[in-house]
């Protein structure tokens, strides 16, 4: 039983769109809800995974939010999980808080290597994440299914990782939150995959990057998931040219697909990084949160053109007309 999973999370709508009512947590008051789209960075792929320093430069590089890792795992029995206390996370909040920062997920990411469908002690794995989504007040849990769960290339490991993910949606739901996995299969696999599992709390977190990967139209397969299965988007390609210049991806396409499916929700940047200037993190992931807010939030990306920073009224409830030029 994890620790604080019986508590639910308010100040929810529609799954994937942001209200106003869970401070510091991927939907809270932090920041105006001046779009539909939110744009967020990966704590680990700018080097700061779990350091209070992260949402200093996601206000620099102009993102509205972070993902953060729930730690690295290894040989060990647990995460190195940074956040497995009051203490840790209300200094975490405040630090978010004051750069006007949200958290949008927390990620597992060690089970990118590590199988989740065979792991022993993955109750307590998730058990953790959850406790510490809601310690933070976050809605949203990432968990890949990562190569050695890759249900195309290990089948057989479906029964099992149903019965798993089954498991974990029913904490999932007791504690209010939601678990989105990536999966490597097309759209219509996913919905099928969705359908036997059976829970409302286990949904699709969408790697734009898949897609283009396995030669799939991402417009297509989201119109297959629908608004409803979709909890928040990896929104970037494999590294090697930035978004704006990359012809495998057409993001003026793909957010009129996502129109047309009415969903809502964060877009978090991976990666898409200058193969020229790899480890240039203010150049890479500025220039992508730019090209971002120019196709998902151009009244953003308009007043920022024209008047440089913008300055948010905080401590309020925000509309667009309370964002001012400095």
């Amino acid at each position: 039983m994890c620790l604080i999973a019986s508590a639910s999370l308010g100040g929810f709508e529609q799954q994937g769109q942001p209200s106003d009512t869970s401070p510091g947590g991927g939907y809270g008051k932090n920041k105006a809800n001046v779009a539909r789209f939110k744009i967020g960075i990966c704590d680990w792929m700018v080097l700061k995974r779990q350091k209070i320093g992260v949402f200093t430069l996601a206000r620099e590089l102009g993102a509205d939010g972070v993902e953060v890792d729930i730690g690295p795992l290894g040989n060990r029995v647990t995460f190195d999980n940074r956040l497995t206390n009051e203490l840790a996370c209300d200094a975490f909040l405040k630090a978010a808080r004051t750069n006007g920062v949200e958290i949008c997920s927390i990620a597992m990411t060690a089970f990118y290597a590590v199988s989740f469908a065979e792991r022993t002690n993955y109750i307590d794995l998730v058990c953790d994440t959850i406790d510490t989504m809601k310690r933070l007040g976050v809605r949203v849990g990432f968990l890949p299914l990562g190569v050695a769960s890759d249900l195309q290339k290990r089948p057989e490991l479906r029964p099992e990782l149903v019965n798993r993910l089954r498991r974990v949606g029913r904490m999932a739901a007791e504690a209010g939150v939601v678990i989105g996995i990536e999966t490597t299969m097309p759209a219509s696999d996913e919905v099928a995959l969705l359908e036997e599992i059976g829970s409302p709390a286990i949904k699709i977190y969408f790697n734009l990057a898949n897609a283009v990967k396995f030669n799939r139209d991402p417009c297509k397969e989201i119109r297959i998931l629908g608004k409803d299965l979709i909890c928040q988007i990896h929104c970037s390609n494999e590294d090697g040219e930035l978004l704006e210049n990359d012809r495998a991806v057409d993001l003026v396409q793909f957010k009129a697909a996502l129109d047309e499916i009415g969903w809502s929700g964060w877009l978090v940047i991976e990666r898409s990084r200058d193969r020229r200037k790899p480890r240039d993190i203010q150049y890479n992931f500025g220039s992508n949160i730019k090209y971002l807010r120019s196709i998902f939030q151009p009244t953003i990306s308009t007043l920022k053109s024209v008047g440089g920073e913008l300055s948010v009224w905080r401590n309020s409830c925000y509309t667009v007309e309370q964002y001012c030029l400095d």
